[in-house]
């Protein structure tokens, strides 16, 4: 059980450590591409494409397959697409690589959500906070990477070639000690190879999305808006992704016991205001150092969110972890992909601080649908005392 659980940390781990790894590079990326804002925009609205058409079928994948043959293989294709990044001279070439990587990402995110939700329910304990706290671990180390290669004025191939070469061992080793999970039961289960959400999670998945889309914001773009906007130097740059990955570990590792101490509902309005109150901060006073503390703040505000939508639906009756994470995570991701290339689009129409403010009106919303939404907000703590731990 240990090892199960260490392998679904090691996956976390070395996703967000990934995923920071080439975001923190992006204005890099850009300058190699020769590519503006609006064209980043678009390449990112490819990994979003990628992910979101996948991920309503990886519930049908893990109920044939089993979700730890699901999370094996795509992590291991996620891990092959990053170095080949830097690699490309054609903006042709980058949208098809992001629009196959962003399917690799889709399908993963969903597969080792659906094992975090195996290892809680062995332990009987709501530990899904814990997981996605190393999630948030490895983007920090991934942006903290990312600053040293840029501050040693590393190529990107080397840089991501490195980083790649480091994850490939501990990938291997998790896929040996992944929960073994069962198959498809019935010929009606074999049958649903596309699965819509169920009503009793489209609230759930509503004000998931409206996290997600602040979070996949936060995560491409801050870098960008230190360098652009708060004119911060080039080894600091990543900073602010750093601090919103350390705010967001923090958050998580705390997000258990803040669950059952608040209850879903405040909770939930608690860190909506304080995620509210990082982006006026740092949209109010663009100073770098002003700028990592607004960008700590929304990590913070955002931590706790998705656990508790991806513990509740992966623990709904009548559905298996990974159809029920596959639903949510549906309507959440296409937030958190879909964010980043809208704020692309309004930077170069207003320019990126303005495009920031439009997080703020989202975390507000975020807020009103936990106070106005009472159905989706007692689905998640019904869930939480009626679940299976």
């Amino acid at each position: 059980m240990q090892k199960n659980r260490l392998a679904v940390n090691f996956y976390f781990l070395i996703n967000g450590f990934l995923y920071a790894g080439w975001v923190s590079r992006l204005p890099e990326l850009q300058t190699l591409y020769g590519i503006n804002n609006s064209q980043t925009g678009m390449v990112l609205l490819f990994l979003a494409t990628g992910a979101l058409l996948a991920m309503p079928f990886t519930g049908y994948l893990i109920v044939k397959n089993g979700s730890q043959k699901v999370t094996r293989v795509s992590a291991l294709l996620f891990c092959l697409f990053i170095p080949l990044l830097p690699f490309f001279s054609k903006l042709t070439t980058l949208v098809l690589l992001f629009f196959l990587m962003g399917m690799s990402t889709g399908v993963m995110d969903v597969a080792i959500n659906a094992q975090a939700v195996l290892v809680e329910q062995m332990y009987k304990k709501p530990i899904m906070s814990s997981f996605h706290a190393l999630f948030s671990g490895g983007m920090m180390l991934g942006a903290g990477i990312a600053s040293f290669f840029a501050g040693w004025t590393t190529s990107l191939s080397f840089h991501f070639l490195t980083v790649v070469a480091f994850a490939i061992p501990l990938v291997i080793w998790s896929n040996i000690n992944l929960v073994r999970d069962e198959k498809a039961k019935s010929d009606k289960e074999k049958g649903a190879s596309f699965v819509l959400p169920a009503k009793s999670l489209w609230g759930i998945g509503f004000i998931c999305f409206c996290c997600m889309l602040g979070e996949g914001a936060m995560a491409d773009w801050s870098t960008n808006y230190m360098r652009n906007i708060a004119f911060s130097d080039p080894v600091l740059a990543p900073a602010g992704l750093g601090a919103f990955s350390t705010a967001m570990m923090l958050g998580r590792i705390l997000g258990d016991k803040g669950r059952m101490l608040l209850g879903d509902r405040k909770l939930l309005i608690i860190n909506s205001m304080i995620a509210l109150s990082g982006v006026l901060i740092f949209v109010t006073f663009p100073m770098p150092l002003v700028v990592i503390t607004g960008m700590f703040l929304v990590g913070l505000g955002l931590s706790v969110i998705v656990p508790i939508a991806y513990s509740t639906a992966g623990s709904m009756k009548d559905l298996t972890p990974g159809v029920g994470i596959s639903m949510v995570t549906t309507i959440g991701y296409s937030g958190f992909l879909f964010g980043p290339p809208i704020i692309g689009f309004m930077a170069d129409w207003k320019g990126l601080r303005v495009a920031m403010i439009f997080l703020a009106g989202l975390f507000v919303l975020m807020a009103l649908l936990t106070l106005i939404n009472n159905r989706s907000v007692k689905t998640l703590e019904e869930v939480s005392a009626d679940s299976k731990y």
